[in-house]
């Protein structure tokens, strides 16, 4: 080993001795986000993970209760603004070729971002689909600056595309890996990211988007319909979602157990807690490795 630090914290002679890292041959092998799970290229089945120690809530969870996991997206498994900030720059310089008055009128995402803003109130049946939401505000910046209204489907296109070139978090991949080899997933999320497009689509069973349902987060009925999707009982799913109020606290109130991505350490600000907090996607899966994780 080298002295190389395991994940666990140990380093030097400790690490060498350290179970969390047991000695195995790089090749064919994968150490996949940092001693989260060994993948066996050949064929095998995946060796036991292995997950670094941290502190994690889990007083109130039930574990042996769970058949079905459900998902959050954005901020979940990748970090969304990184991915807007660069779409809209993307779309403005779609605008700069296609439309230039409308790229003069908003030349910075600033600008972009506040005509959306009124979008919301101008069309508040719009408000669960923040594609058309996207689509209708780059309308009306196209008819506010005399350009035509038409190269607005083109230009949503464009953005829509880049929208989904996200970057997932480093544990992201290994930790879709370990739920979906447990449980059946699926995404649920308000936003309009596509999973297939995104690269992911094999690990979910389905994925329900608010602008496909028809209804958003918090609204109960967008978890229940996740349930029937698999077939199981409301309180038989756990939700994993970064938002307190839109994910743990509305699946809560669905009648699913939460678990709450806080990677920012951020103060709960609800009375109800959640059934279980972690940092990051790494500490979800060490929790739900116990013994009485169904197989």
């Amino acid at each position: 080993m080298n002295g190389r630090p395991c994940p666990c914290g140990a380093a030097g002679a400790l690490a060498q001795r350290c179970r969390h890292m047991p000695e195995i041959p790089a090749s064919p092998r994968l150490l996949a986000a940092w001693g989260i799970l060994w993948l066996d290229f050949s064929g095998h089945r995946p060796l036991p993970p292995v997950f670094p120690l941290s502190t994690v809530s889990a007083a109130a969870i039930d574990i042996s209760r769970i058949r079905a996991v459900t998902l959050d997206l954005d901020d979940t498994l990748w970090p969304i603004w990184p991915t807007i900030t660069r779409a809209e720059a993307v779309l403005l310089q779609w605008l700069t070729a296609h439309a230039p008055a409308t790229a003069a009128l908003y030349a910075d995402t600033t600008a972009l971002r506040a005509i959306r803003h009124q979008m919301v109130n101008l069309r508040p049946d719009l408000q669960h689909d923040l594609g058309a939401l996207r689509r209708e505000s780059i309308r009306l910046a196209l008819t506010r600056a005399g350009d035509d209204a038409a190269l607005a489907e083109p230009a949503f296109d464009l953005f829509f595309a880049e929208r989904q070139r996200v970057e997932l978090f480093d544990d992201a991949h290994a930790a879709l890996v370990f739920l979906s080899g447990r449980y059946p997933v699926v995404a649920v999320s308000n936003g309009n990211a596509d999973v297939h497009r995104v690269g992911i689509g094999h690990y979910f069973k389905a994925s329900i988007s608010a602008h496909e349902f028809g209804v958003a987060k918090p609204d109960p009925r967008i978890f229940h319909a996740a349930a029937s999707a698999l077939g199981v009982a409301p309180h038989e799913v756990l939700h994993v979602g970064d938002d307190a109020t839109l994910d743990a606290l509305a699946a809560m109130t669905a009648g699913m157990q939460a678990v709450w991505l806080n990677m920012a350490q951020k103060a709960w600000p609800h009375d109800t807690p959640p059934h279980a907090t972690v940092a990051s996607l790494t500490e979800l899966c060490r929790l739900l490795d116990g013994p009485a994780v169904p197989r």
